[in-house]
Parts: structure tokens; sequence; C-alpha cells
């Protein structure tokens, strides 16, 4: 059965039981980032997989297979780059006020692992990011909310101050979902503040970023040209010229995963984010998935053969919701205009 067969619409990931998420944004007064929160019931199991070269993370290496802890209590997509990781401690505090997290003597150690996009000074502030308070109420907002809740897009949450194309095109969130023929429901909530961009974009013939999708991969001198011309007009648009990028994504499954299951359900998922958006995985990139596993849907393991096509069949249809997932993101997407300079929605058909 492929991933697509029995498949329902593009869905969300809260159509996985007992995901939720909360976002929390600002976009005044120099500000334009936010975080989302990705919450999962208690007893689910997670990994990553980080592949870009440029990653902001924080607690990624807990969720290694090898490690100790194989349960993960929330997920923390934020702006403000390295600044902004500070709002997982935030979810931290929330988690431990419910009594979520590794038991220890005298209490719980929340496991929370965080990534971050850069979107310093989007807003015209650069000291405008992500605190810990911001943290703790997207926890509070994705625990308000109800059982397959629908999930906001576009210019929200950690999308707030996404930008796609070398910061020409606004970013976003975007979410999708695919429930297979056995049960399985697979999701994926993606933040797209991406070096690269969809395949044939619909843009001006003389934009850098048509020069961006033209130059043949790992020849960037003429753009890079062009980008030492638009950094001489000021300081707040070199900063935003920069190849400072991430695409974060959360995968969640109720299927029933172990933590090597999620690490390689991670890794394949990462496919899906090279299909829609070219080039990926850079040196200037902070490409980042997790994955979580809820529990509830036993996989067919009756034989190693099929245990193998019940694992290549759920993996494949996570790249598929990661794809439409960043898709969604970038079409859900607003021209926003700031102090620092305008970012213009990205348009056309993505899907």
């Amino acid at each position: 059965m492929g991933p697509s067969d029995g498949a329902a619409a593009q869905g969300k990931i809260t159509d996985v039981p007992g995901v939720r998420v909360g976002h929390q944004q600002k976009s005044d007064g120099g500000w334009l980032t936010g975080v989302t929160v990705v919450l999962p019931p208690a007893g689910t199991v997670g990994s990553v997989d980080v592949r870009g070269g440029g990653p902001g993370t924080h607690e990624t290496d807990a969720l290694d297979p090898t490690t100790l802890v194989r349960t993960v209590d929330a997920v923390v997509l934020t702006g403000g780059s390295a600044y902004g990781l500070v709002t997982a401690h935030g979810v931290q505090r929330w988690c431990e006020e419910q009594g979520r997290g590794f038991a220890v003597t005298g209490g719980v150690v929340p496991i929370v692992p965080a990534a971050a996009i850069f979107d310093l000074g989007r807003g015209g502030d650069f000291s405008a990011r992500p605190d810990e308070a911001m943290g703790y109420a997207a926890a509070v907002a994705a625990a308000a909310q109800a059982e397959g809740h629908d999930v906001e897009r576009g210019n929200v949450g950690a999308g707030t101050g996404a930008v796609i194309g070398r910061g020409k095109f606004k970013g976003g969130v975007g979410t999708a979902s695919v429930t297979l023929e056995n049960g399985v429901v697979v999701g994926a909530l993606a933040v797209v503040n991406a070096l690269g961009l969809p395949p044939g974009p619909p843009v001006e013939p003389s934009s850098p970023v048509v020069e961006l999708v033209e130059t043949e991969a790992g020849d960037f001198d003429r753009l890079n040209q062009r980008e030492d011309k638009l950094n001489q007009r000021g300081s707040a648009e070199k900063l935003n010229q920069l190849p400072l990028n991430t695409t974060l994504v959360v995968v969640a499954t109720n299927a029933v995963l172990d933590v090597a299951e999620c690490k390689r359900t991670a890794s394949a998922a990462h496919a899906g984010l090279a299909r829609a958006l070219n080039p990926s995985h850079t040196l200037a990139d902070g490409d980042t998935v997790f994955c979580l596993a809820t529990g509830g849907q036993e996989l067919d393991r009756r034989t190693e053969a099929a245990r193998q096509v019940s694992l290549i069949t759920l993996q494949s249809a996570a790249a598929d919701v990661v794809r439409l997932a960043i898709l969604d993101g970038v079409s859900s997407a607003q021209a926003v205009t700031t102090p620092a300079r305008e970012f213009g929605a990205y348009g056309g058909n993505v899907r």
C-alpha cells in the first residue's frame, strides 16, 4: 500500500489524536517573531534528525536512541535564532506545573527539545525576540485547545517572521496529514524560513530569487555578486539579505514506534523537505525534523517482512505530509511591510 492509497484530504497535524498546537507572536513595535509549541499526549516517544548546516537547537541530543530518555513532553519551534531558545524554559516550567516530565527523586524533569529559525531584526528591532514568557503562553494556548482542533497557518507563531528565497518572500507555518488504510495517521507541522523556494516560482524575471532558482547547484557566484550590491543599501537590509535560514518540522503519528524508529522516520521525512524546497539542507539552513509517536495504533509486525513494509509505508507518508505542510506554509503566508523591509507574498499555486 502506497502512502497516498486510502488517504484523506490534506488535513493537519492535530488529526493525530492527542496532539495540540499553540502559537504566540508579536508583529508590531519592531517585532516580527513568535513561538509555536507542539504538545503531545503523555508518554509520547520522540526523536530528531538535524540536517542543516546552521542549526539552532536545544536538548536534541537527549532524543538520540542511545540515550536515557525515550519520551518527549513538548516540542518548541521558535523565532529569535539562538536567543529564542529560552522559550523552551517557559514550556518546561509549564510542564513541571502539570507534573509532566521524566520522573526523578523530588519531582520531574520535562523533556522539551527546541529548534529556532533566524528572524532577528525583520520587524525593525534586533532585540525583539521571543522570551520565556512567550514560550509559557504558547504552552498554555496549546493545552487549552480541543481535541483535533484546527491549526492556524501562515504568519503565526514561529512563522511570524519567516521568509523564503533569500528574504524576498514571506514564509510561514503550514500543516498537513494523511490517514493510511491500516488506521495510522501521520501529520506534520512546518515552519518555513528557507534559503530555497518551491520548484517553478511565479516571480518577476529580474528578482534575485529567480537568479537563485536558475543558478546551477553549487554555482552561487552570480547570486553572490548581486548580494554584494544589495548589501550596500543600509544596515537593516544587509541583515535581512544574510543567508540565515531554517525549515523546522514536527512529524507526528499515532503509530507505536520506538525511539530508533522515530529517528529513522525523522530522517525519511527530510525527503519531503528536499522535494518542496530547492535548494535545501544547505550550509546556511538549520533544517531540523522531529518525530513524535503517540502510540495506540500497532503496526503489522507478525513477520520481519511485514514490519519492514509497515515502517517503509509510514515513513514514505511522513515525507509526503512534510512536503504538503511546507507548501501549505508558503501558500498561507501573507505579505508584510516592516521598518526593516518589505516581504512579499509568494503567490501562485504551489501544491
